[in-house]
């Protein structure tokens, strides 16, 4: 009879435990990241912010596409047709709405199509107010916010009430940053995105791409940074190389740069508003119904 071996003693450990820790610290995409916990109390990472230049729309792309990867990975089991019927709240600030425009809705997934409700608020502290509203319904599977530039109301104060707000109630935040410096944020996941060139279709080389973007991730509590290029693929955000690098670079030939309206189909924005538009409106913030009429007065 041999004798026992001292790693007996160890404690067995299963191949999903195993996977999370190799993967604690792991560089590499995999969907569903930003749900993962921040390390502190088991805690989701709830607030999250995406950088990105105004003129173009890949910032709300991404972000749009980031919140509905965590919303797919969560959807499963018996609660899944349930969690795909809340509203999505998307706040934008007059500036924001100015350089990149409102949500097309015809252009958004049809998943969310006839669920989003739009604010739009004239000042950024209006913008503010709306997102920790939004953020204490619970009803809502996600809240979307585009704040252009680096406005006082944003201080470290502020955005740790959006982080707080967002972990008590649950629900994820994604704010985009439109022209705006990394200064201090409580947020726990953030993004710095710009568009990538999108693979030639199969079919058809002149058809528009699918939606890509080169996504730096410059900083995470649970998550090593890191650059990815991502891209929309069969309803699900995935990595993908980019050419010179030893993959096969025949599906790049003739490709384009994605900017707006070119490879973001499913998240383009609309035509610019009417400059007379905040002009017109009487209150400090307007909410759109999913046909975008205005509801109130």
């Amino acid at each position: 009879m041999t004798d026992a071996s001292p790693l007996d003693a160890l404690p067995k450990l299963g191949s999903a435990e195993i996977a999370a820790l190799s993967a604690a610290r792991s560089n590499r995409w995999r969907p569903g990241l930003a749900e993962r916990k921040n390390g502190q109390g088991g805690q989701f990472a709830r607030h999250s912010e995406v950088f990105a230049s105004g003129r173009e729309a890949c910032g709300a792309g991404l972000a749009l596409s980031l919140a509905l990867d965590e919303l797919r990975s969560q959807a499963t089991g018996e609660g899944a047709e349930a969690e795909d019927r809340r509203s999505v709240l998307w706040v934008q600030d007059k500036e924001a709405a100015r350089l990149t425009g409102r949500p097309y809705r015809p252009g958004l997934p049809q998943e969310i199509r006839h669920r989003v409700i739009h604010v739009l608020a004239e000042k950024p502290q209006d913008m503010l107010f709306a997102l920790e509203e939004g953020l204490r319904c619970r009803d809502l599977a996600c809240v979307i916010g585009e704040l252009a530039g680096n406005p006082k109301a944003l201080d470290f104060t502020a955005s740790r009430r959006l982080s707080l707000t967002a972990e008590k109630h649950g629900v994820p935040l994604w704010l985009v940053r439109l022209d705006a410096a990394r200064d201090l944020s409580s947020a726990r996941l953030r993004w710095e995105v710009t568009s990538a060139p999108s693979p030639a279709p199969e079919w058809n080389a002149e058809a528009p791409g699918v939606p890509s973007w080169q996504a730096e991730l410059f900083r995470a509590r649970a998550h090593a940074p890191g650059k990815w290029y991502l891209r929309e693929e069969a309803g699900r955000l995935v990595q993908y190389p980019l050419p010179g690098r030893g993959e096969d670079t025949k599906a790049w030939r003739g490709t384009r740069l994605a900017g707006v309206g070119e490879g973001i189909a499913h998240f383009a924005t609309a035509a610019r508003p009417s400059p007379s538009y905040a002009s017109s409106a009487r209150a400090s913030f307007a909410i759109l119904s999913p046909h975008g009429e205005r509801v109130g007065a």
